[in-house]
């Protein structure tokens, strides 16, 4: 072969080849093991990043390595096109959304296909295509029907200066991000999904999900956040009005000192109209509900009162930013003692503490406590209920409550209804129609898509974008012929990847969002990846889709996703990489620099893909070295033989699965099969590229030892090395191949298998001392016992020398490696 490895001009020439003859396109085969395998698609903001490139290849490594155990492999690719970038990039006229999210589009094209991933090009979705986000207004138009969309007023982030909704991204410290106004909570009516039809399901489906990281199924079950209490009716001492409280805590409620409203709850907007001195600083609390966890709890008193229904007592009521109107009912009934939330609050506003539940050593006399104390123990201070277990009184406490008429047992969700209203331009709009004397009017399916207008003006001023374009809002009534206007709204861009994967697994379907028979013989997902952010919603979401689609009789599935892999950050300088740190470094540079299998091999080897991986330059020059030693050996050592050709349609190993007789050959058919299951086992079972990497490198490091080159054994290991390498860095291994002699996509070459029988070794090479020093070495099977060991080694001429006239005192074997005789 003699020719030297210049990785750029092979890795172009494979991508071509791949690409012209379709190798990674798929379709439905009946009897044949599916295999579909995708990575979240990339966002169009701007061009591939390390990021990307990690997930990616991760994602690759697995779908070539499927495809060659067999597997029909779909492995498609598409972008996330619509959002608040692409409106941002057209405002002021300065680049049209569309003319800019294509073009990233073609960059993001283009580079993918510079690191010859295994894609089926021919699936492409792109979310801003009205052949595409026409589906997602046709699955609104289905949960419509279904009663599972509805609208109501719900509050959104204000600019009074700009006159628009902001997303929550856009609120910086409060403030509108453009001209730093002090942003208000506006109440507009607005679209929801009724995801919580589905909560119980979506919370005990999470338990079904065994190949989920344990991290990702907890933060779904606490973003559902369901919890067993009671709802307890609170009167107001003014009017006796009612003020329902939710707690998960009632034995400890003769310990509430004091009630805490939301800002956003009911009540408060009367109490500031009989105090208008309240409103303002009730309004920056409302401003920092984005950031309710991280402030300062800060609060003020309404100036009215409450009663304690259990005891009668008189009980202020507050109004403070550490309680959310979203969870329970708005209010919340302080015990001090035993929250820290609450305790942290009744210090710094001087509030009563009462201890009702007893924790270990306490002093009832000085009854101080120096934190809250959460845990369980003896209920005290509690009237009737003094001396009973915690646990006991909730039960008890909660039985009494509902036998006075003042209180019920509730499950509550932190889970609320699916916001998908934005008031932004570039998104799917929403396919509905408002006629004065028909109402909310559906848009009829055959007048679908409801296209989104181009190049239009957008000055992030003034509310929506198309509410200022009259061909776009003024429109016919469908049931009544009379002039009408349309919903100016747009779609939450979780909707467009909420179902993206099921378009997958129909090539351009025109007529529905999806094939029904391929949809079922291709989903669920087998191994999804992706980052740790998208933990939350967009699963929370894609399940939901899943299951309403379900029930629509358009799907089989339970769930979307069976295998979950979130892997880690690409971190340079102790930080993750971020043009604002500028610690980026460009993909493309270092391809041209290393090429493309290098910078994978470094990816891969470089940290498992569940941890973060710290960037280093010197970790691609190693990679680098181990490709071209790999070439080197290949090279030179590869020995064409019709023995291994067998007519180019690829190699039949008998060697390496066969009996040897020399003890070289031996220990080379063990490594190899060790190689094998080693490398099988990592990708297949524990994504630990980096170790099966290593496993590759021993092996290459021995076969450049190897006494004897030359033989079956040693061309077969070289075929096997090949193979093996294939997923991680398939353009070198796909040359080498050809330059083996080989033709055709290594991919579509069998996995080798290990025979476990040829994984021990049968014999094994001992050394035999005589008071520590070597005097000969002698060959015992594995398992034969010590007294024929011992009596072999006696019997051997280079020890016996060294025996002569001496009185052995004793022989110490370790099996395996030695045995020592030692003499007088």
């Amino acid at each position: 072969m003699k020719a030297e490895y210049r990785a750029r001009k092979i890795e172009k020439k494979w991508q071509k080849y791949w690409e012209e003859n379709k190798i990674f396109s798929c379709e439905k085969q009946e009897g044949k093991k599916k295999y579909y395998l995708l990575e979240m698609f990339p966002y169009t903001s701007g061009t591939v990043h390390m990021g990307h490139v990690r997930n990616y290849t991760i994602g690759d490594v697995l779908a070539r390595y499927k495809k060659m155990k067999g597997y029909n492999v779909l492995h498609p690719i598409g972008f996330d096109a619509f959002g608040l970038p692409g409106e941002n990039a057209a405002m002021g006229k300065a680049t049209p959304s569309d003319e800019w999210t294509y073009s990233n589009v073609k960059i993001l094209r283009r580079q993918l296909k510079t690191m010859g991933f295994s894609y089926d090009w021919s699936r492409e979705v792109i979310t801003c295509d009205k052949e595409y986000y026409r589906w997602n207004q046709w699955f609104f138009l289905k949960l419509y029907q279904k009663k599972l969309a509805y609208r109501k007023q719900a509050p959104a982030n204000w600019c009074p200066t700009c006159e628009t909704v902001l997303a929550n991204e856009q609120v910086v410290n409060g403030g509108c991000y453009r001209c730093e106004t002090p942003v208000v909570q506006k109440d507009l009516t607005q679209w929801f999904l009724r995801i919580t039809s589905y909560t119980e399901e979506l919370l005990e489906g999470i338990n079904k999900l065994e190949d989920w990281p344990p991290t990702v199924k907890k933060m779904q079950i606490n973003w559902i956040g369901k919890s067993e209490g009671v709802e307890i009716k609170f009167k107001l001492e003014r009017d006796s009005q009612e003020i329902p409280v939710f707690t998960t805590r009632p034995d400890t409620i003769f310990g509430a000192t004091y009630l805490v409203l939301s800002p956003e709850h009911p009540w408060v907007k009367k109490i500031v109209q009989e105090n208008p001195s309240l409103r303002e600083r009730v309004e920056v609390m409302k401003r920092q509900q984005l950031t309710r966890g991280e402030v300062e709890k800060t609060g003020l008193s309404s100036g009215w009162w409450a009663i304690n229904p259990m005891n009668g007592e008189r009980i202020p009521i507050w109004i403070a930013n550490y309680v959310l109107m979203q969870y329970g009912t708005g209010a919340i009934m302080a015990v001090p003692a035993h929250d820290q939330r609450d305790f942290d609050f009744a210090q710094r506003y001087d509030l009563p503490i009462r201890v009702v539940i007893r924790p270990p050593d306490f002093n009832v006399s000085l009854g101080r406590l120096e934190k809250a104390y959460v845990d369980e123990g003896e209920v005290i201070n509690s009237g009737q209920f003094n001396g009973i277990s915690s646990q006991k009184a909730r039960q008890v406490i909660s039985r009494w409550m509902e036998r006075q008429g003042i209180g019920s047992r509730r499950i509550n969700y932190k889970l609320r209804d699916w916001c998908i209203s934005r008031q932004r331009y570039w998104g799917t709009p929403i396919p509905i129609i408002y006629c004065e004397n028909c109402g909310v009017v559906p848009v009829p399916e055959k007048d679908l898509p409801v296209v989104l207008p181009l190049n239009i003006e957008i000055t992030g001023k003034g509310g929506s974008p198309l509410a200022k374009i009259p061909s776009f809002v003024q429109c016919q009534c469908p049931q009544c012929g009379g002039m009408a206007h349309r919903e100016t709204d747009t779609m939450d861009t979780f909707v467009d990847s909420s179902w993206y994967f099921i378009r997958f697994t129909s090539r351009k379907n025109e007529y529905l969002p999806y094939s029904r028979e391929e949809a079922n013989y291709w989903m669920p997902v087998d191994q999804y990846i992706g980052g740790i952010e998208h933990a939350i919603l967009h699963l929370l979401y894609s399940r939901f889709f899943t299951k309403a689609m379900r029930d629509m009789g358009l799907l089989s599935v339970e769930e979307p996703f069976q295998r979950l892999l979130t892997q880690g950050m690409v971190i340079k300088d102790g930080a993750k990489m971020s043009k604002s740190k500028g610690n980026v470094v460009d993909p493309e540079k270092m391809i041209e620099k290393y090429g493309v299998d290098t910078l994978r091999g470094f990816i891969l080897f470089a940290a498992p893909p569940q941890i973060d991986l710290e960037w280093r330059e010197d970790g691609l020059e190693g990679i680098n070295r181990f490709l071209r030693r790999v070439w080197r050996l290949v090279d030179q050592k590869w020995e064409r033989s019709e023995g291994y050709l067998l007519g180019k349609n690829g190699p039949q190993l008998t060697s390496l699965y066969s009996s040897i007789q020399g003890e070289e050959e031996k220990e080379l058919q063990r490594r190899v099969h060790r190689a094998i299951k080693k490398v099988s086992g990592d990708i297949e079972e524990s994504f630990h590229f980096n170790t099966a990497l290593a496993c590759l490198m021993e092996l290459l490091n021995f076969l450049y030892q190897f006494p004897q080159p030359v033989g079956g054994v040693f061309q077969e290991a070289l075929i096997v090395l090949v193979l093996l390498l294939f997923p991680f860095t398939p353009h070198i291994c796909q040359e080498l191949w050809e330059r083996m002699g080989y033709s055709g996509d290594l991919s579509s070459q069998p996995w080798p298998l290990w025979r476990d029988e040829y994984l021990q070794k049968k014999e094994v090479i001992l050394v035999i001392q005589v008071n520590g020093k070597v005097r000969d070495r002698i060959v015992v099977r594995i398992g034969e016992s010590s007294k024929e060991i011992e009596q072999k080694a006696l019997d051997q001429p280079g020890v016996n020398r060294h025996l002569k006239g001496k009185r052995i005192q004793r022989i110490i074997h370790v099996p395996g490696r030695l045995l020592n005789i030692v003499v007088e």
